[in-house]
Order: structure tokens, then sequence, then C-alpha cells
């Protein structure tokens, strides 16, 4: 039986060869990786899967990420991804259980909205990402704006206009 564990204890090259396997070696140069260039995965809202024999099969990434506005500030925003599942195990059901731990997680620590690259309807349905509200948001590479999503964990309206871009400052 998969087990959900913290990502975190968890080894980096394991989590490494489980993203090349998933997205290919090459998924270093797509528009999620320029958006979190630099910044450390978030401990707390990051999650892995372990197999019976204590093998990581999913793991799941969120980074600290910002909409830059044009004065420079930031609002604070928590990017969610890559979901990831071993070839052979998807469609089992490990990344949605990854994402349920996330959005969980982050309501409980009322998190700074998450915002992702990927399919409304899917994340739409299951939990309420939408891209309503991020209509005005760019990014640093090609992107299709229904992709770019948005789900807030506590209420507060998520919107703005800006560019996506690593956070400046980091709280622990």
């Amino acid at each position: 039986m998969s087990v959900i564990v913290p990502l975190n204890i968890m080894a980096q090259d394991a989590i490494e060869l489980l993203l090349d396997a998933a997205f290919g070696p090459d998924r270093h140069g797509r528009t999620a990786y320029l958006i979190r260039d630099g910044m450390p995965w978030l401990p707390q809202l990051s999650f892995g899967i372990e197999d019976e024999e204590g093998k990581l099969v999913g793991s799941l990434q969120s980074w600290p990420v910002a909409l830059t506005h044009q004065d420079g500030s930031q609002t604070p925003l928590v990017m969610v991804g890559p979901v990831a599942v071993a070839p052979a195990l998807q469609g089992t059901g490990h990344g949605r259980a990854m994402m349920d731990a996330v959005v969980t997680a982050a309501r409980a620590q009322r998190s700074d909205p998450l915002m992702m690259i990927g399919d409304p309807e899917y994340y739409g349905r299951f939990w309420g990402f939408s891209a309503e509200g991020t209509g005005d948001w760019d990014c640093p590479g090609p992107f299709e704006p229904r992709r770019l999503l948005a789900l807030s964990v506590d209420g507060r309206p998520v919107g703005g206009k800006g560019m996506l871009t690593p956070r400046l400052t980091v709280q622990a």
C-alpha cells in the first residue's frame, strides 16, 4: 500500500529521477521553471508517495512565488507543481491524493493563495482552482491564459496585475 509522506524525507536524487521519468529531462525549460527560478520548495506544502518498498512513486512540490506589480511590489503566492507520478502508476489516484494533501495543508496553514499552470477542468472540478482573477497575470515564458489557475485557501480574493516571478523574500 502506498502512503503520503513529507517530501523532504525523500532523497533529492529520487525526486529528480521521478520528475525526469514523468516529464522528461527537458522539463527545465518550461515556463513554470522560469517562474520559480532559484527558489527552494516549501517543505510544509510538498508531499511524496512511497510504495510498499519505500520507493518514491509520486511527488508534489510547492514553491514561494509572487505576482510582481509594475511598481516592484509583490503579492505572495504558492505555486503548486509539478505533480509527478511514476509512469506505470499514472491514473491510479496518486496525483489526486497529493493534491488533496496540499490543498488541505494550505487551508490549515492559511497559506498564501495557491496558483498553478494546469488543466482548468480537472483542477477546478476537484479543488476549485480557476482562471478567474488571473486574467491580468503574465508569465516569463509561453502559457495559455486559461491554464493559469489560482485558488484562495482562506476566502481572500485572488487577482491583481503583474508578472509571475520568484518571491523576493520568503518567510520560514
